[in-house]
């Protein structure tokens, strides 16, 4: 099956690019690229990452001013909307579990693994990236991503948040890692299951 990304994430690129009246973006994109400018983006129904990434190469390089930091903070942001759609997401005052929430939901947002979280414990998680898509696209997918992340976990009490990354594909490593380090609540003790 193709990769593919859910419509909700597909229609900021769509926004993005179309308001953008003053760019020939037939000489940018592929016949195939430029349909889904033209019709109705549905939050709900899959779009393909090949046109995803595209998208996002064209925003990076046609836009004046957009900066790796910019795109994180744009994840920020998008991680704001998202929630406030999904409000199940954020667990308040409980960090880590809002991050294992966000796992779950992942196959909601894209239909194969693009991010997983191999460590997660009391205030600090890794976070592993594989978007499967040139050096480019990869490396703002990952930024975007970690800016995601950190909302989440601002959102849900963590304070002081630290990220950074370890490995980066786009350099070479053989994955991207990014750790997130944060203070705040700690997790909540939970009682046990009673029989």
């Amino acid at each position: 099956m193709a990769r593919c990304v859910r419509g909700h994430f597909f229609v900021e690129y769509v926004r993005m690019i179309r308001r953008r009246k003053d760019i020939d973006w037939e000489r940018v994109f592929p016949a195939e690229d430029l349909t889904y400018l033209k019709q109705p983006i549905l939050p709900n129904e899959w779009y393909p990452m090949g046109t995803f990434e595209r998208f996002g190469v064209a925003i990076l390089t046609e836009f004046e001013g957009v900066t790796l930091g910019a795109v994180r903070s744009w994840g920020k942001l998008s991680a704001g909307r998202y929630s406030a759609e999904n409000p199940t997401l954020v667990a308040v005052n409980d960090p880590v579990e809002s991050l294992m929430r966000l796992i779950v939901m992942r196959s909601t947002l894209f239909n194969f693994k693009a991010f997983d979280i191999p460590m997660l414990v009391d205030r600090q998680a890794r976070v592993a990236v594989t978007y499967h898509m040139g050096p480019v696209a990869e490396e703002a997918a990952c930024h975007q991503t970690m800016g995601f992340c950190e909302e989440v976990l601002s959102l849900s009490g963590a304070t002081e948040i630290w990220a950074f990354f370890e490995e980066r594909s786009w350099r070479g490593d053989p994955t991207t890692l990014f750790a997130l380090e944060w203070k705040g609540p700690a997790t909540p003790v939970r009682a046990p299951a009673q029989p």
